[in-house]
């Protein structure tokens, strides 16, 4: 049998995303990407004038706030949609100023509680991939299949500019690298869910290998790679 509730952990831009979501679509399962709804509650207090600084303020926000995650609603080149509060979001979440907020806001724990109760809910029906960087630790320790995509902070800061350098943005991989590291330190160090290797959990190393061969690597170990 195939695992029902399969969890992706790793750093920022290891691929968790980009295999996850290929994973759901060859498993025919729903993919979450859980750092989208991290991703939401800071676009949500940029925008609704809600200092990132001011923890109770932002968890407030973050219990408040509805989110969903579906398929995609728009032929443009995005994996999922996310909503809060009814509104389209999924390329406001990626803005730089977003990124530059996203760890201080997910690191607050009223903030991670709230959004952990939503992704429990979700996961709950089964036949899920969800992708982030608590998930097989913290948010659903007991999945049947959890994975760790892990690469070098130089190759993940080259993915990163080049994906931004894609959306027409003027930004120095330097610039980019900068941020990742800093990015990584708060992540591996914060009080609450830490980043780290969830028990159990099969880790691949994606430096240097393309998407289909990490793909079918996992494909293999759950014995649903291809005939």
């Amino acid at each position: 049998m195939l695992p029902s509730t399969i969890t992706i952990d790793g750093p920022v831009a290891s691929g968790k995303s980009t295999i996850g979501y290929l994973l759901a679509q060859k498993l025919g399962y729903l993919y979450l990407d859980t750092g989208a709804m991290y991703r939401a509650v800071t676009w949500a207090a940029l925008t609704r004038g809600v200092p990132v600084e001011d923890e109770d303020a932002v968890t407030a926000l973050a219990e408040g706030i509805h989110m969903d995650i579906t398929q995609p609603t728009v032929d443009d080149g995005r994996q999922y949609t996310v909503l809060a509060d009814g509104e389209d979001v999924t390329w406001d979440i990626r803005r730089p100023e977003v990124d530059a907020s996203v760890s201080v806001v997910s690191a607050y724990p009223g903030v991670r509680r709230a959004m952990v109760a939503q992704q429990r809910r979700i996961a709950a029906v089964g036949r899920v991939v969800m992708v982030g960087r608590d998930i097989g630790s913290v948010v659903l320790p007991d999945a049947d299949l959890k994975l760790y995509l892990d690469a070098t902070s130089q190759e993940r800061a080259r993915r990163r500019w080049l994906e931004r350098q894609a959306r027409g943005e003027s930004v120095t991989y330097e610039e980019v690298l900068a941020m990742m590291l800093r990015r990584d330190e708060i992540d591996s160090h914060r009080a609450v869910s830490p980043l780290r290797v969830p028990d159990g959990a099969v880790v691949i190393d994606t430096t240097g290998l393309t998407v289909e061969e990490v793909l079918a690597r996992i494909l293999e170990h759950i014995g649903a790679a291809d005939p």
